[in-house]
């Protein structure tokens, strides 16, 4: 039989199954640590997929929630101003809306040169 320390020690400890992971953040493509404890955390809540975005990322991904939902709530129509690198040269630039997961953005030079090219087509 355990004693209450040992009980104690176990229940605290997290699990062996459990080891840190490396995870490709979809935002800005760098590789954060899932910790262990992390994972012990997800797996007490009954959350099922590991996360997506580093800590930074998260954190601003939530800032900007907040600023929407703050401008709705007010009424105020609240222009937008992103900046992201261009899919197709790389340039960086701004564009008036947060850009979805997985879909490029072009500068508008890229895009209107490919959208002149669609209408030749």
């Amino acid at each position: 039989m355990m004693s209450e320390s040992e009980v104690l020690t176990t229940e605290l400890t997290p699990s062996s199954e459990f080891s840190d992971e490396r995870i490709l953040c979809v935002d800005c493509g760098e590789k954060f640590i899932w910790t262990a404890g992390e994972q012990v955390f997800f797996h007490d809540k009954g959350l099922k997929n590991p996360p997506k975005r580093c800590k930074s990322c998260k954190q601003a991904k939530n800032e900007r929630l907040a600023a929407i939902s703050a401008s709705h709530a007010s009424g105020a129509r609240q222009r937008i101003e992103v900046t992201v690198v261009c899919a197709q040269c790389g340039q960086q630039t701004t564009v008036p809306f947060y850009p979805s997961q997985g879909r490029p953005v072009y500068c508008r030079s890229c895009f209107l040169a490919g959208r002149a090219m669609s209408a030749r087509a």
